[in-house]
Parts: C-alpha cells; structure tokens; sequence
C-alpha cells in the first residue's frame, strides 16, 4: 500500500506510508475546490489512538493526512474530498472552511497530555507533505493556517512549540522575515481594558484574518484571538497583549496586506 501511495505522491516516498481511509468525509459543496491548509495537532495521548478516532464513525470527525512523530504519514481521505477537521472556522471573511481547506493532523498529545516540541523526523514529513499539497493545488504559502487561526475562542493547535518560521523558510507558510526580538517598553493590554489602544489592536488582527469584533473592549474573545497569535508568530501563549506582541501584530497585518494571494 505504501509503495501505492508513493506512486501517486512521489515527495513522500522516503517515509513510511499507511492508507487508513475514514469514513467521515463527503462531497465539497459545488464549485469548491482545496484554496488553503489546516494544521492541527492530534492532541490524544497516542497515535493509534488518535488515528482510530479519526477512523471511527461515531466520532464524526477526520482529517485528509496523519503525521506521526517518527515521520511516518497516513492517509486517511482523499484531498478531492471534505474532511471534517475544521469544525466552526473563520478566516479572512470566510466561515465552514471544511468546503475548501486540506486537514493535517501533527501527531502531538497536546496541552492536555503533554504537549512537547515537534521531532525533526515529524518535521521533515510535515514540509514534505504540505509542499507536495501547496504545488497540487495551487494554495499560496499565507492559505496555511492552525486550528487555532480559525477558531481561537477553542482552540490551541498545534500550539506555541510548532515551528512555523521553519516552514517560512521553505515557502510553506506567510510569516516575518525575521523571529521576533523584544521591543520597547510600551503600553500592555489585558482583560477589561478599554479604548483606541485596543481598538487598533482589534482592527489589526481583523485584517490578518481573525474574526474579532472591533469594539475597543478587550474581553474573553479578544484575549482568545491574541492568544492564538502569540502561539503562532511569537511562540508563546497567554492572551495578554504586552509591546512585543503588538509590535508583532501590526507587522503582521502589514505582510498579509501586501500579499495579493492571502485570500
């Protein structure tokens, strides 16, 4: 089966390979076509059993691709049709990004198992993977986004420890040129606080692509959505908004701005 696989995806074929087809997928809504990537961590305490869930009809949800952490890759739906890995998502104006997103699941247990860094093997399979779907597809490296991009208020993959400058520097995902470095001192902001300062920082982070209301209240929401922007451009996590992070912040919104393909 794996030498199948590798016929079909010829960058994959220096890692172990699997088929474990779930049944939980349907058809994408007319017209609809893959125009952007999920990464998720799987955030069970193995992969088996990660993959089972992902293969149990009762679980009602899957994922097209499975990364273990030794490299290995499982193919579990076919990209041509709808995974259910997204769940409610939003991202640049668009909501059920199920229709049109490529679901990877990142072996990983996760914040509540123990979530540590993701090995180098894992990591070569991810760049192997995502480049074979980005080229298949035609999806622009700002098109990639985490679980907790589109759904902030819930989720936390695949976390502060995913490498994504790595995958900058490959052309697989939009981020600075550069790895964030601490700014100067500056005004922090955090639950309750009110006013243009956070009015800016709302509107800044509705323009990369989160969905935010702009209303100049930092409330549970907003500390959501700064959390899942740190753990993915400053490789941290907290929600609290201190001067590196609103650096970074509208950094941000200016390179999403400049790219024509983000959305």
């Amino acid at each position: 089966m794996s030498a199948q696989i590798a016929d079909h995806f010829p960058e994959l074929a220096r890692f172990p390979l699997a088929d474990r087809p779930s049944p939980n997928h349907d058809a994408r809504p007319d017209g609809a076509r893959p125009d952007m990537v999920v990464l998720h961590y799987t955030g069970m305490p193995t992969a088996e059993v990660a993959i089972d869930w992902l293969a149990d009809p009762a679980s009602r949800v899957s994922a097209h691709w499975v990364v273990e952490e030794d490299g290995r890759i499982t193919r579990m739906v076919p990209e041509d049709r709808r995974a259910w890995h997204a769940g409610v998502s939003w991202w640049r104006g668009r909501e059920r990004l199920n229709d049109v997103s490529i679901g990877i699941e990142i072996v990983n247990p996760g914040h509540e198992w123990g979530y540590r860094d993701f090995p180098e093997p894992q990591m070569q399979a991810v760049e192997a993977l995502l480049g074979g779907i980005l080229a298949r597809h035609d999806i622009a490296p700002a098109r990639v986004v985490g679980h907790s991009d589109i759904a902030p208020s819930r989720k936390y993959d695949p976390g502060e420890r995913f490498d994504w400058y790595r995958l900058a520097a490959k052309g697989l995902a939009l981020m600075p040129a550069n790895r964030p470095v601490p700014g100067e001192m500056g005004l922090t902001l955090g639950d309750g606080d009110t006013g243009q300062a956070v009015t800016d920082i709302q509107r800044a982070l509705a323009a990369i692509g989160y969905r935010i209301q702009v209303d100049g209240i930092y409330d549970l929401v907003t500390r959501s959505v700064v959390h899942a922007f740190q753990s993915r451009f400053l490789g941290l996590a907290g929600g609290i908004c201190g001067p590196d992070t609103a650096q970074m912040i509208f950094a941000v919104e200016q390179l999403f701005a400049r790219d024509p393909r983000a959305d």
